[in-house]
């Protein structure tokens, strides 16, 4: 017999509101009303779960899905998935026919893929969608823009292979939560290299797209034909100075939960959890056992400078955060028992508190939270 996961039955779990999910793709169109909407479900859905959050997201109306490889792309195919979707980044020349096969629309930016793609479109007797990609100042992948005749030559010539249907065309800006000098150069290079397309070959794209969330906040300017968010759909702000930008305001769709294993009592100058970084001192203390580590995604990097919600407050982590396992101090008074619920991250521990603590961001969090850790899909 398998079991149902549940809230009720998960030691460690995360809730997904799916109907914040809707309220941020609400709100996020109401920014771009005159764009189509590109929904960014790669690294599973920025940890929320891709097939869920895609179903939803086209049930709403998206009009595309974006993925980060060719393996994501055909996890969502074979959930079902009809709507298109654009692998954004690299997928190995090989692998060309299953693209085709699968109906997904490939970024290309080198010749080897583009050719593996025209012969395989040609061979199956369709014809395969591409994007190309232009770099503006990501250094990342793409055409490089720094001379815009440069990238429009060599853009031109991927577009010129039998059996390639050039769609769309984008870039990607570095810096949009931060330097807006630096994102308009960006966008002014992404501009020059359309013209140059145009006035020398005579090429235009259908679908032209460079505003991933931060752009889509706060630069309106470069919404074009399409937009695509990433972190804002799933209810965060790429940076503190996007917040108020979008009307209503985002909602976080992600919740995190551990549920207290035990609740031990120990005497003075107990040391606690690997490496002894941390002693409870000389009237020793009180600590709970949570079943959640760094192997389900709550980082190491949280010993000892980070907290969970329990018992109606923050309560500090102590010592190091284990494989499977992480400690938390109580007071003497402490009502807590086994089965009561911590709060890890969500309406009282906002995901961005912990990210400050982990030295990182709240992207990198919320996607590492593990697949062993179920997903309880809300308003499903």
């Amino acid at each position: 017999m398998i079991r149902e996961m549940t809230r009720e039955t998960a030691r460690t779990w995360a809730e997904i509101s799916l109907g914040n999910l809707e309220h941020n793709y609400r709100a996020l169109r109401a920014c771009a009303p005159d764009s189509r909407f590109l929904a960014t479900v790669k690294a599973n859905g920025y940890g929320h779960g891709a097939v869920a959050v895609a179903r939803r997201l086209v049930e709403l109306g998206t009009d595309y899905l974006a993925v980060a490889c060719l393996d994501e792309g055909a996890q969502l195919r074979r959930a079902g998935i009809e709507a298109p979707i654009l692998i954004l980044g690299y997928t190995q020349p090989q692998f060309a026919a299953e693209v085709v096969e699968l109906g997904l629309t490939q970024t290309v930016f080198t010749p080897e893929l583009a050719k593996a793609l025209s012969g395989a479109a040609g061979a199956a007797g369709r014809r395969a969608k591409i994007h190309l990609k232009a770099d503006t100042g990501m250094s990342r992948l793409g055409a490089l823009a720094h001379d815009p005749q440069a990238a429009a030559r060599e853009i031109a010539a991927l577009c010129d292979l039998p059996h390639l249907e050039p769609e769309g065309i984008f870039t990607h800006f570095a810096d949009a939560d931060g330097d807006e000098e630096y994102t308009m150069l960006q966008f002014t290079r992404f501009l020059d290299v359309l013209d140059a397309l145009k006035a020398q070959y005579g090429r235009s794209f259908e679908i032209r797209h460079c505003a991933a969330s931060a752009a889509v906040l706060k630069y309106p300017c470069t919404h074009m034909d399409m937009v695509r968010p990433g972190i804002a759909l799933y209810g965060h702000y790429p940076d503190p100075s996007c917040e108020g930008l979008d009307g209503p305001g985002l909602k976080p769709v992600m919740s995190l939960y551990s549920r207290v294993a035990a609740v031990r009592d120990f005497p003075p100058d107990t040391p606690v959890s690997y490496g002894c970084t941390a002693c409870l001192g000389g009237d020793g203390g009180r600590l709970a056992v949570l079943p959640i580590g760094y192997a389900d995604g709550f980082h190491r990097t949280l010993s000892n400078q980070s907290g969970v919600w329990l018992e109606g407050e923050c309560r500090q982590i102590v010592g190091r955060v284990c494989m499977d396992m992480c400690m938390v101090g109580l007071p003497p008074s402490s009502g807590v028992k086994p089965g009561d619920v911590a709060e890890v991250f969500g309406e009282h521990l906002p995901v961005e508190r912990q990210a400050e603590a982990a030295g990182t961001i709240s992207y990198e969090l919320l996607c590492a939270v593990a697949p062993r850790v179920p997903r309880v899909y809300l308003d499903a």
